[in-house]
Formats: structure tokens, C-alpha cells, sequence
């Protein structure tokens, strides 16, 4: 028995019999963008290709290649459905709209014929709506990166790297009459955190997709757009394609995506396991996957 970490979700390989391999653990395919080094307690779980083997790695996949083709909304935008108005503009917005066989099987001939007649709709591109007064507060975030609650009036930082309120300055009230900044974010994380009303920005990678979008907790913010994202920009964080719809409400659709293994990484594991089940693999723990694998409909060597 094997067992995987990525992040807090953990993959547990398993065989019944001696002769039976475990499956080897998929190498990496793209180049990552390292936010945060990782906890003493998981360096013995990273993988990674060994410094003397030359591997060509793919360019890293950030939020420009993810979101930059979607239609603009609202805060309060409530359609389930809508048409794109953009082609994709990167490999990953077209692998994403049109994977598809894989996950609803074959098309009958009268159901393909269908589909080319008709345009292609978006699905789930609404976002959790933000009350009045955290919208307000959303506005005054600047459209820059690395912005977030440290931008807003009244907000200083220390060079100990702690923000807080001026003290020569006037607290700022929304019409509300509640604070502009808030106590509980200045207090998060003893007022070092950089992630409460965090804009996230076109060249960075996003944190993990959460069960709840918390504005007060995590970088949630569109770059260009004074909303949370979307839960179908969130499912495609997760590598679901743009054909997966989601059911329930608002919450409900965030929860789906928040708890779901992300799609690329069950499909790599799930290769790693067909490969060793058709007795493919050698006995080396790691393994390289097929070229472009990231991105193919048809995956070498499977039946």
C-alpha cells in the first residue's frame, strides 16, 4: 500500500495480491509558479523530476490562460445560461470546451448534428453576490496586482509587515454606518495576512478552491471586475470542462466544485492506475506521462 498527498487530500493505492504492482506516481508536466514554500511536514511527499534529467517542462498555466475568454458579469448577475462572446484564446480554453466525450460519452449522429447547428452556451458564469456593504468595499479595491485590504483608506502597514488602522486619520464609515475596513481582517492572521479582499491578478496561479468563497478570508476578487469569481471560473480552476453543469444554488455549486478531486489530477492518477492494471509500468515509483497529456482527448496507450 502507497498513499499520495496533494494538499490535504490524500490518494491511497492499494493491491491484493504480491504480484500486483502499485501504481507509479505521475511526474509533473508544467513548470509551477511556488507562492508559498511547502511545510516541513509534506517535503517527503513532493515529486519531481531529478536535477540530472533534462525535461522540458510546459509553461505554467495562470489565470490569463484559465478566464481571459469568458463573457464580463456583474455582482448580481443570476443567468444560468448564457452564449460565449469570445473564441478561446489559449490551448487551455479550447482543450476545456470541448472536452466533453469523456466525461457525457458518445453523441448519437442526430445529436451531433444538433450541436453544430446551435452555439455552443456557457453555463454556471454567476458569481456568489456580495452584500451592499462588501460591494462597496470591493470597489475600492485597485485594479492592480497584488491588491487588497491594505489599499483601502485609513489602512497603514508597519515594517513589521502588520497592517492597521491610521491613527492620525478619521475612521471611514460606508453609508451603512458600519467601518469600511474591517476588525476581523485586520486581526487575521495577527494582521500579516495578505489575502482578505485580495484581487487576484492575470499572471498569477490561484490558491485552492475552497467549499465557501470567503472575501474575508482569501483572494477571491476578478482582476479586471468588482465581483467574486464565478462559479464557473471556479470550476475551471478545478479542470472541470465548460459542458460539467452544476446543480443546487449559488453555495451549493461552489460546494460541488470546493469538495471535487480536480479533474487533471484524477485523470493522471487514473492513467497511472490503467497503465500499471494493464501491466504497462516498470517498477520505478515515478512515471512520466504521454506528451501533451495535459491537453489530449485520446491518451496513448490506453485502449
Amino acid at each position: 500500500m502507497a498513499f499520495h498527498n496533494l494538499g490535504c487530500v490524500y490518494f491511497y493505492w492499494a493491491v491484493i495480491l504480491k504480484r500486483q504492482k502499485l501504481p507509479p506516481f505521475p511526474l509533473p508536466t508544467h513548470g509551477a509558479i511556488v507562492k508559498n514554500s511547502c511545510p516541513l511536514a509534506f517535503e517527503l511527499n513532493l515529486v519531481g523530476w531529478s536535477d540530472s534529467t533534462a525535461v522540458q517542462l510546459e509553461t505554467p498555466i495562470v489565470l490569463e490562460d484559465i478566464l481571459s475568454d469568458l463573457p464580463k458579469v456583474g455582482n448580481t448577475e443570476d443567468r444560468d445560461e448564457m452564449p460565449y462572446v469570445k473564441a478561446p484564446q489559449t490551448e487551455f480554453q479550447r482543450y476545456i470546451r470541448t472536452f466533453s466525450s469523456e466525461v457525457q460519452g458518445p453523441k448519437s449522429h442526430a445529436a451531433k448534428s444538433k450541436s453544430k447547428k446551435s452555439k455552443p452556451k456557457l453555463y454556471d458564469h454567476r458569481p456568489l453576490a456580495l452584500g451592499n456593504d462588501n460591494y462597496l468595499r470591493v470597489l475600492q479595491i485597485p485594479k492592480k496586482k497584488g491588491a487588497n485590504f491594505r489599499d483601502l483608506p485609513g489602512v497603514i502597514v508597519g515594517s513589521d509587515n502588520v497592517a492597521k488602522l491610521d491613527p492620525t486619520k478619521e475612521r471611514v464609515l460606508l453609508p451603512s454606518g458600519r467601518p469600511l475596513v474591517l476588525d476581523c481582517v485586520l486581526t487575521y492572521e495577527d494582521g500579516r495576512c495578505l489575502r482578505p479582499f485580495g484581487r487576484l491578478w492575470w499572471d498569477e496561479v490561484v490558491g485552492t478552491v475552497l467549499t465557501c468563497p470567503n472575501i474575508r478570508m482569501q483572494a477571491l476578487i476578478h482582476p479586471a471586475q468588482d465581483r467574486l469569481l464565478t462559479v464557473r471560473e471556479s470550476a475551471r480552476l478545478q479542470g472541470f470542462p465548460d459542458s460539467y453543469r452544476f446543480r443546487g444554488t449559488v453555495k451549493d455549486r461552489y460546494r460541488q466544485i470546493g469538495n471535487a478531486v480536480a479533474v487533471p489530477v484524477g485523470r493522471a492518477l487514473g492513467y497511472a492506475l490503467a497503465m500499471a492494471n494493464l501491466n504497462k509500468t516498470g517498477n520505478d515509483p515515478l512515471m512520466a506521462l504521454p506528451p501533451k497529456f495535459a491537453f489530449s482527448h485520446n491518451i496513448e496507450g490506453t485502449p
